[in-house]
């Protein structure tokens, strides 16, 4: 080979060694310079992010009712630690949970000690401070802490199901689930910051370069309209109410009509919020806002005040059925007690919670218009109501109502309502017509500064005549009614029974009922608005014998608590 084909050829492999070179350097510098520039600065950059304090939950009278505290982690240092695992775990099981969950804990932290090549294992996260001092004065080698946020319930399962919980989301950060700790989870999270710095490869810090800081900003505190007296007290007389009367769960919610602040809303069973992990999903959701049933009774104050603002009947109207059972289309309606009294005026109807006079007025009302009173009443949609899981059973569509559908909705069956609809759509009779939307927290409380959470405005869904009438019933209905043995004298309370049979499996359950007793007092100026609910007691399915005697049990206090005197 001649020379200079040797010449040739070397320059041909020097370009093409220069013209890889030049790709090379492409891919590195345009291509994956940004992935490369990021792995540099990461081998000398450090960053931490710093958690925001999570907002605290105050009751009306500033005391907590959910409230932040430090924590701490407890984790294992492999290389450090010389005891057997074996002992690690039985030591530290006994200061970290209770004598009965000691052999279970033990397992998990024997369990957790042995991973190979792991030099950093936490074992526990948010740990009391005095189980960390016990912990401490163990002196194990290996054994440290982290400090971390943690949340505390003073009034352990008090309002549970409103307050919700904090748990870890998919990422280990905390996050609030139900309730207001779901609702409110942004504001009360706050936003965290972030600490950045350069260290040399032995990882010393650099001092000469500056550190960049983004302080926290913690989250806002939630002040509530929850009485915590009340609170407990209602807890307290629903608990034994539950007990006397053998029902297998209650609700109580107490309102303020005039303005739509919830003061107390209790559902039993519930649970502990600091150990949710301890119960199962059936106990987080809130039966007050995401539990339907058939109101029965109750839900005839809404139909009747429909009635009379669309000028359908007149309170001294007489019904022409009513002396005996109604038959519509294949059934037959019948009164709760089989007694039936010819030419009842509305007032009648509502004070004996006649059925067969309560389908008179869906027919003088119709169809399509009880379903748009329904509808302005809120009946099939959601309240508002500003807590996390909210749920609300639809209304059958406008127009496709027969006239079973009517007359079966006039008494408050075939037809589905949350416990928070129905303190609702009362709230408009007790407040002359106007109806608020259910409210929770009061105001919101930072730093030096706090913002109102006012209520929304007031939407008319009847005139204040119709709501003086169906009032004037409601007190007649409370006093002379069936429940007329419960009512304490000299209270002037407008209040309606219902007891309504239970569905399953496309029909009613013959022996099982959801009893319940609906009020406000007093009658011509409330103070508070009250709902209570019991399903299926056992001591008698009728709401006169347990929801309505449970019902005053509670206002005795409220009358003394609110200054209501007897007329």
């Amino acid at each position: 080979m001649s020379l200079s084909s040797r010449v040739k050829i070397l320059t041909a492999l020097f370009l093409l060694t220069f013209a890889a070179l030049v790709v090379r350097l492409f891919f590195w510098q345009i291509i994956k310079g940004k992935v490369l520039s990021a792995q540099a600065r990461g081998q000398y950059e450090v960053g931490v992010t710093l958690s925001a304090p999570r907002g605290n939950i105050l009751a009306s009278d500033g005391t907590w009712l959910a409230a932040r505290e430090s924590g701490w982690l407890v984790f294992a240092s492999m290389p450090d630690l010389k005891e057997s695992h074996t002992s690690v775990a039985e030591k530290l099981s006994h200061l970290l949970v209770e004598e009965e969950e000691v052999s279970g804990e033990v397992d998990r932290i024997k369990g957790l000690l042995p991973k190979e090549g792991a030099v950093w294992i936490p074992l526990k996260h948010k740990v009391k401070e005095e189980a960390k001092k016990n912990i401490e004065a163990l002196g194990i080698d290996g054994i440290g802490f982290e400090l971390e946020e943690m949340r505390s319930y003073p009034e352990a399962s008090a309002a549970a199901q409103l307050l919700g919980f904090v748990g870890k989301n998919l990422e280990g950060a905390d996050t609030g689930y139900f309730g207001l700790e779901g609702y409110y989870d942004l504001a009360l999270s706050g936003k965290p910051g972030y600490q950045a710095g350069e260290e040399d490869a032995r990882g010393v810090p650099i001092l000469l370069v500056d550190n960049k800081e983004v302080s926290a900003i913690g989250g806002v505190d939630l002040v509530t309209h929850i009485d915590k007296g009340l609170q407990i007290l209602s807890e307290k007389k629903l608990k034994e109410g539950i007990e006397k009367y053998g029902a297998k769960a209650g609700s109580v919610i107490i309102s303020n009509p005039k303005t739509g602040a919830i003061l107390v809303s209790v559902s039993y069973p519930s649970y502990e919020p600091g150990k949710y992990y301890d119960y199962g999903n059936e106990f987080f959701k809130d039966p007050v806002i995401a539990n339907s049933f058939e109101p029965g009774s109750v839900f005839k104050v809404l139909v009747m005040a429909a009635a009379l603002d669309a000028g359908a009947v007149e309170p001294d109207t007489v019904c022409d059925i009513c002396s005996g059972p109604l038959k519509v289309d294949k059934y037959t309606i019948e009164t709760w007690n089989k007694e039936y009294r010819a030419d009842s005026t509305m007032v009648d109807v509502i004070v004996h919670s006649d059925n067969v006079g309560m389908s008179f007025v869906g027919q003088k009302l119709g169809a399509d218009a009880l379903y748009d009173y329904l509808d302005a009443f809120g009946i099939g949609k959601v309240t508002g109501i500003d807590l996390q899981g909210e749920g609300a059973p639809k209304l059958r569509d406008r127009g496709t109502w027969n006239v079973v559908d009517l007359a079966v909705a006039s008494f408050g069956q075939g037809i589905a309502v949350t416990p928070i609809q129905m303190v609702k759509a009362v709230g408009a009779i007790a407040n002359g017509g106007v109806m608020y939307t259910p409210q929770v927290v009061d105001k919101l409380e930072g730093v030096g500064w706090e913002e109102d959470v006012k209520p929304e405005e007031g939407t008319r869904v009847i005139s204040k005549k119709a709501a003086d009438e169906i009032t004037s019933m409601m007190v007649l209905a409370a006093s002379s009614g069936e429940a007329k043995w419960t009512h304490l004298r000299g209270f002037k309370v407008a209040g309606k029974t219902g007891t309504a049979q239970i569905p399953i499996s496309g029909h009613y359950d013959q022996e099982s009922t959801i009893a319940s007793f609906v009020g406000f007092a007093p009658a011509n100026d409330p103070k508070f608005l009250m709902l209570v609910t019991l399903r299926e007691p056992v001591s008698s399915p009728w709401a006169s014998e347990t929801a309505a005697p449970l019902w005053y049990q509670i206002a005795k206090d409220l009358f003394i608590y609110f200054g209501i005197q007897p007329e």
